[in-house]
């Protein structure tokens, strides 16, 4: 037998670029992670790298053959997996000594799994008894799981450079989901940004996401969800395709890394109450429809095994947390991702966005308009993409070269589809600005609003194309970095070892003591969030923006009153956190009645 989840945590995508080979650096170690397969050519570009590194043939896949997006990822995830499983059986046949990777395995896990206890109770024996535990060791172990995302909203236009290209199915994510669903991986596949049924009925070409007699799937579906009504909708929608989800991913809506989705003012705790006492009834939902589908398409599966597991992340930074969420939420894993970006170990990522990071304050991080998908992006000040989009600006010559085309979607100006970030939109943006003769007031703020976006296609993949040698295009070198606020409270590069050892609380790298708890640094987001939108549209509300508004303040403060009697209830666990998290709760309270009164 093996233990199925060595670790309570794992490392979720964060960008095209910054967990794109992560697997290949951690899995062997027991710690699943995510890796984005929308950039096909970044992709294209690891697989030669690694391919070359590793000293395995390396045949390129062109972008003028036939369905080259689709067959890059297939080729790149099979190679992640032949070397994640090259890795790992050289540390399963590493010797149990100090600085061993099989030892460096064990010292990693959790304190209280059964594995780390078994490995302890083993170095107070003595020969031969040792020997016998720690061949036993080596069978118990296994590796992380090497699982993809894939952002539904990326559902453009494919290459076209192929006529049978022209058809849906070539778009970004059915590609990316075809090259998974050929691959030899068994692991599973995310979905964040929305339902999109196109894309989830594709789904139901590839047996491999079906359920077998047993009740096993080789691929499973997770979705990445911010509340629990979206959860019993694409729920619904999937299992009556015959479709299992086997996970619901909670994120923060805003206290998360890159783009990030606001709810309308629901809160993570409340939310995950709500998921933790409609979890049963979420299942017993499901399981007709999927038996139904399954029937009317005349197969036959043991859905007696079928179960939903529950995983969190979004702002997550001390052990303290991590323990809460595992106890109290009752979560099956707890998703790390922004402090990663500091361990290069884990991630690529280029020295220049790394000296950021380890200087970046507080107020550097913020939620920023610069996305070209027109959703709030979280960023910080002062990365390279922003330094390279400014230079452009000043030159006269604002916008990105257009190069990789993946959020080529808007069509206001024309039949061709055009990125925001693409100079060519700009150009014509701002030209027809200029014909308008606006006062210089409101020309200028416009302007900003043209050309504040980043061509992030580019500058996500950037730090990992620069972190292994490449040479970058002249004109696009700019790296754009999408941390999460949570961030701000680590200040230094450190190894894997040293961020595990702190998710398990053997050791503290918390910077700034100060950091708020995770449930209350999100409701300060939410409230900095609501206020600018009541800034911005003060003299301009209707009745409507008015009703979300009010609806809005009405789920905050229904949010505290929840954290206010879990804050009382986990007082021992929480401790001097929690104190200081009530006085925060009572701050914000009185910050809310203003806004309110200011209506």
């Amino acid at each position: 037998m093996t233990y199925s989840r060595p670790h309570t945590f794992h490392i979720p995508v964060m960008g095209t670029g910054y967990t794109i080979d992560t697997p290949i650096k951690v899995a062997h170690y027991g710690i699943s992670s995510v890796i984005s397969i929308t950039d096909h050519r970044l992709i294209e570009k690891m697989r030669e790298f690694y391919s070359r590194k590793y000293d395995l043939v390396f045949t390129p896949i062109k972008e003028t053959e036939a369905d080259c997006r689709a067959r890059r990822i297939t080729a790149y995830l099979n190679l992640v997996q032949q070397i994640v499983h090259h890795n790992f059986e050289e540390l399963k046949n590493s010797p149990f000594e100090k600085g061993s990777e099989i030892t460096k395995y064990f010292e990693m896990l959790p304190e209280n799994s059964e594995l780390k206890l078994k490995y302890l109770s083993m170095l107070n024996l003595e020969e031969p008894h040792r020997s016998e535990i720690q061949e036993e060791l080596r069978t118990l172990i296994s590796s992380g799981s090497i699982d993809v995302n894939i952002m539904t909203k990326l559902d453009g236009a494919g290459i076209k450079k192929v006529k049978e290209e022209d058809s849906p199915e070539f778009n970004d994510a059915h590609a990316a989901l075809r090259g998974f669903a050929k691959s030899n991986l068994e692991s599973s596949v995310i979905f964040s940004a929305g339902l999109n049924p196109r894309l989830y009925g594709y789904m139901a070409q590839f047996e491999d996401f079906f359920p077998n007699k047993n009740g096993s799937i080789r691929k499973k579906v997770v979705l990445k969800v911010s509340d629990y009504r979206s959860a019993l909708i694409q729920g619904k929608f999937l299992a009556k395709k015959g479709i299992w989800v086997s996970e619901f991913r909670i994120e923060s809506g805003l206290n998360c890394g890159g783009h990030a989705f606001a709810t309308d003012g629901y809160l993570m705790g409340p939310i995950l109450k709500e998921f933790n006492e409609n979890k049963s009834v979420l299942k017993e939902a499901l399981l007709p429809l999927i038996s139904d589908a399954l029937k009317a398409d005349s197969q036959s599966a043991n859905l007696e095994n079928c179960d939903i597991k529950l995983t969190v992340q979004g702002g997550v930074g001390t052990s303290n947390e991590h323990e809460f969420l595992m106890d109290h939420e009752h979560a099956d894993s707890i998703g790390w991702g922004s402090p990663f970006l500091l361990v290069p170990e884990a991630v690529s990522i280029d020295q220049d966005s790394l000296d950021l990071l380890t200087k970046a304050k507080e107020e550097d991080y913020y939620l920023s308009e610069v996305s070209p998908l027109g959703v709030s992006f979280n960023t910080v000040r002062g990365n390279s993409a922003e330094r390279e989009r400014e230079a452009r600006i000043d030159s006269g010559k604002p916008g990105a070269p257009c190069v990789k085309k993946h959020l080529a979607f808007n069509d206001e100006l024309g039949q061709d589809l055009l990125c925001t970030a693409s100079a060519k939109y700009q150009k014509r943006k701002i030209d027809a600005l200029i014909s308008e003769d606006l006062p210089e007031e409101d020309f200028n703020s416009k302007f900003r609003s043209i050309v504040d976006k980043v061509c992030l296609c580019v500058g996500l993949a950037n730090g990992a194309l620069t972190e292994k040698g490449e040479t970058i295009r002249k004109g696009t070198q700019g790296v754009a970095i999408c941390p999460g606020p949570n961030t701000a409270y680590f200040k230094k590069i450190v190894s894997l070892k040293e961020m595990v050892d702190h998710i398990y609380g053997r050791i503290d790298l918390v910077a700034l003591k100060h950091r708020p708890n995770m449930f209350v640094k999100e409701l300060e987001l939410y409230v900095d969030y609501i206020k600018n939108k009541i800034s911005d549209n003060l003299k301009l509300q209707s009745e409507k923006q008015q009703k979300y508004i009010q609806k809005f303040l009405n789920n905050l403060q229904d949010g505290i009153s929840y954290y206010e009697q879990l804050f009382d209830e986990a007082s021992n666990q929480l401790g001097e956190i929690g104190e200081r998290s009530k006085k925060e709760l009572e701050r914000i309270k009185t910050e809310l009645v203003g806004l309110e009164l200011s209506m």
